[in-house]
């Protein structure tokens, strides 16, 4: 057990976190910006999907998920990147805290198969549209209505408390070296995952490839999870979010 966490990481291992994570996210942006542009001709939705529309949608997912996410882990890598700062051998923090991230994101990975694959059922029943958005306003109104109850069960709590506060989680359950980084690293994952899973739908109300909606729950996970009461903000956006449902479920629009 690890009682105690180091003030501060080395300029060192800071630059090796910087340039890894930090250029990692970047990276993801850029390239999800550059997909969306080139993905709006191709079509989906109007012809069966092949393989390869398969693959780039599950890639489009990918860098989506990175750029969304990591950012709201970075607290919990530098954490951990902490508890790794007395390595002998310099830069060992700042790599320990990428393993840590690596781990983290094959947990948004796997999530990204699903939804991959969830869209593409969607679009086959025709539920969703060429755009990626939800095609029915019953379909809408329903993922609206169970993101807001979601934000008050007993299990989004308890996932948004670990975000909220990840240092007992992570001192408690410290493990050393590449594979014992990674684990916690997939850990970690899997409660943000139980913390935004329900969030993630949300896109298919906006639009999947609507950077604008992107933005509005990136900001939001990242509110939800680092600002002060962002527990409390959560569940009033959960009520939000429920009578938005009922708008779309009575009028069929807002």
């Amino acid at each position: 057990m690890m009682n105690s966490v180091p003030i501060s990481l080395s300029w060192w291992d800071r630059g090796v976190l910087t340039v890894a994570v930090g250029g990692f996210i970047v990276l993801s942006w850029a390239l999800f910006i550059d997909m969306t542009g080139k993905m709006a001709p191709m079509n989906l939705g109007l012809t069966p999907w092949t393989f390869a529309d398969f693959t780039v949608m599950f890639g489009m997912w990918v860098v989506m998920m990175i750029g969304m996410m990591v950012p709201t882990a970075i607290r919990s890598i530098l954490i951990f990147s902490r508890m790794n700062a007395k390595a002998s051998t310099r830069g060992a923090s700042g790599v320990a805290g990428c393993w840590f991230a690596s781990g983290y994101i094959i947990v948004w990975v796997g999530f990204s198969v699903v939804a991959t694959i969830l869209q593409w059922g969607l679009e086959k029943v025709a539920l969703l549209s060429p755009m990626m958005v939800a095609s029915s306003p019953l379909l809408a109104a329903l993922i609206l209505i169970g993101a807001g109850i979601w934000q008050f069960t007993s299990l989004k709590g308890r996932c948004l408390r670990h975000c909220r506060s990840p240092l007992v989680f992570l001192a408690t359950n410290y493990s050393k070296g590449l594979l014992g980084a990674i684990r916690m690293g997939a850990a970690h994952g899997f409660y943000c995952l139980g913390c935004c899973w329900m969030l993630m739908g949300l896109l298919f109300v906006g639009g999947v490839m609507n950077l604008a909606c992107i933005a509005a729950v990136t900001a939001f996970v990242l509110a939800e999870k680092l600002l002060p009461h962002g527990d409390h903000w959560g569940r009033l956006a959960g009520v939000a979010m429920i009578l938005i449902g009922l708008c779309y479920m009575v009028f069929g629009y807002i």
